[in-house]
């Protein structure tokens, strides 16, 4: 197996605790696997403003040589906030999106940026309660700038009737748009190609770096793109089973009993 040069982290569910925080044995891994000069870069549905805590914690935050793939890789950013490449929808996408949100009686939020424009409609969406760092503005659809470009959509709400509608999306917005679930009461909404595996292999074009030499980890169904690409693909756990079965590695411990720190300290640490 190549020596791992990146490893590419997703967030709730994987290198988070179920409380939201990075362990301190998660913490100390990666701190031993950046002494080596191992990339470490969080791989997220979130923006930028929501993962600046982390970044701190991991001592990369506005470091222009360090990098954050966000938005499930519609944005391949430094640290520092450059965008170094980036996919978005426009106004249409999103008219199209409520369209059928609305039809199926869900919430919609467009986000661009750090700016989440909550779209008025019968149903309340859930979405500040997972992302308080943002900001939040609620707006009548028709107010919304058509002149603006929007990194995704989300529909959060209650797991259940989003189960149950999630079935009665009309099929050729499959074909038009990335459509997964990123965690129970969270459907998101990219453009087409948008997904982690197109922000890595975007990212190490620009590093250098060979796919091989790439670790991926991660539990939810946006992450089974980036597990199935790299070099060495693991699943966490407790991580859904399509993309276990997609794994090279499953973990033999869950996010909260630090499952990060294993596959970093098995397949990344060099004993001196």
């Amino acid at each position: 197996m190549a020596d791992i040069k990146l490893i590419a982290l997703d967030l709730d569910g994987t290198l988070l605790t179920s409380d939201k925080q990075i362990s301190e044995g998660n913490l100390a891994a990666l701190k031993a696997a950046q002494k080596q000069g191992v990339k470490v870069v969080l791989t997220t549905g979130r923006p930028l403003k929501a993962m600046e805590f982390f970044l701190h914690e991991l001592g990369t935050d506005g470091q222009a040589n360090e990098y954050t793939i966000t938005f499930n890789g519609g944005l391949v950013q430094r640290n520092t906030g450059e965008i170094l490449d980036k996919t978005v929808f426009s106004y249409d996408d999103v008219a199209r999106i409520y369209e059928e949100t609305e039809k199926l009686g869900l919430p919609l939020d467009a986000i661009d940026g750090g700016l989440v424009y909550q779209i008025q409609s019968d149903q309340a969406s859930l979405y500040a309660e997972f992302n308080p760092a943002l900001s939040f503005e609620s707006i009548a659809f028709e107010d919304l700038s058509s002149q603006e470009t929007y990194n995704k959509c989300v529909t959060a709400f209650a797991q259940e009737p989003l189960d149950a509608a999630i079935p009665h999306i009309a099929p050729e917005l499959f074909d038009q748009y990335e459509i997964f679930k990123s965690r129970e009461m969270l459907l998101e909404w990219s453009p087409k190609n948008v997904h982690k595996a197109t922000g890595l292999e975007k990212l190490i074009a620009h590093l250098g770096i060979d796919r091989s030499q790439v670790m991926t980890c991660g539990d939810e169904a946006n992450d089974r793109s980036m597990i199935e690409w790299a070099g060495l693909g693991v699943a966490m756990q407790n991580a859904v089973p399509t993309v276990k079965e997609v794994a090279n590695v499953v973990t033999p411990m869950t996010n909260d009993e630090d499952a990060v720190a294993w596959a970093i300290e098995t397949y990344v640490i060099k004993e001196d």
